[in-house]
């Protein structure tokens, strides 16, 4: 599917990915509609750090996912619909779980539902491998069993149901896109690499953290952007399931250790116990097979391996660590 020409509606523009996702796009030339959670301080988020050229190009609604209406009026006009608003923090699905269902799974219904109603040309919805839970079998592909461990991956479980069922049921266009623990600037401090990027830039030497043991497949925001605009783009990707990760496992233990060698100190680590996940909700071990990926849409990553994990990091520790963003990170505290 060629997307140029094409209206594109991000939702969740003012996240993490999301922003990454909508610059990138404008970089190319697209016509970009970002939907930006409603604030009454008109913050759009990170597209706030955003070069003014790209800020100037964009087409800004601010919403609410949660609002069928507002969700449609959004969509209107629109070829193509990047699903990226959710909830996504573990720890505070165990503390508000009805505001995970009501944003992601009902959430993710307005939006197909707007879609089959407005004859949108394709949906890309979006996954993660914490839909998986801690892994049966690696590389974990596409067919693994789907374990809800937590309120977070339940609700992205049901999410992820309610989207492919509109395929079955309707024929709506939809592809699911799966990435694996993507990180990169801007990422909050609720997830681990920012936490101990954050910390050690503030002066710490003794860092908290949670459990050291479980395993990853992180994933750098450049790679999963391009995972996002490959799946898009792929004929091929209509109604299927997509993993997008490095095919890469690493500890939380062995990244931390990562991260002090590029930053050049030495560091103990405290075991924080509220920084724990309940024993069985901790999902245990994270490996991506990306081959579909590549098989349906040409993607594989560019951040791949040790050597690509290495580099991501660094480049993650530069922007983090520059005073302006380290100012915006509390690392003195826990952030659910």
């Amino acid at each position: 599917m060629n997307i140029s020409g094409k209206k594109i509606l991000v939702t969740g523009a003012d996240g993490f990915i999301g922003s990454h996702l909508t610059e990138e796009l404008v970089r190319q030339g697209h016509d970009v509609r970002a939907f930006v959670l409603y604030n009454s301080f008109n913050s759009w988020g990170w597209l706030d750090q955003s070069a003014p050229g790209i800020k100037k190009s964009l087409d800004v609604f601010a919403g609410d996912i949660r609002d069928p209406h507002g969700v449609k009026t959004a969509m209107q006009g629109c070829d193509i619909v990047l699903h990226l608003a959710a909830l996504i923090a573990i720890p505070y699905s165990y503390h508000s779980p009805d505001t995970y269902v009501d944003t992601n799974i009902k959430g993710t219904l307005n939006i197909v539902q707007a879609a089959r109603e407005l004859g949108v040309s394709k949906i890309v919805h979006t996954s993660t491998s914490e839909v998986y839970g801690t892994a049966r079998f690696v590389p974990i592909t596409e067919d693994h069993p789907l374990q809800g461990q937590s309120p977070y991956s339940a609700s992205k479980i049901g999410a992820d149901q309610i989207a492919m069922s509109f395929y079955s049921s309707f024929g709506t266009p939809v592809s699911v896109i799966r990435p694996f623990n993507t990180y990169g600037p801007r990422q909050s401090a609720r997830a681990v690499i920012p936490t101990i990027i954050a910390q050690i830039a503030k002066g710490a030497r003794t860092i908290k953290l949670g459990s050291l043991h479980p395993t990853r497949d992180f994933n750098y925001v450049a790679d999963t952007v391009a995972g996002f605009i490959a799946v898009a783009e792929a004929e091929r990707s209509v109604g299927e399931v997509i993993n997008i990760g490095s095919n890469y496992e690493i500890s939380i233990g062995e990244t931390v250790a990562m991260i002090a060698d590029i930053m050049a100190v030495k560091i103990e680590i405290e075991t924080d116990d509220i920084r724990l996940r309940p024993d069985k909700s901790e999902v245990e071990r994270l490996w991506a097979d990306n081959k579909k990926a590549f098989t349906l849409a040409g993607w594989q990553p560019q951040y791949a391996g040790k050597e690509g994990l290495r580099r991501g990091l660094a480049e993650t520790i530069e922007w983090l660590a520059h005073p302006a963003n380290l100012a915006c990170y509390k690392a003195d505290r826990y952030n659910i």
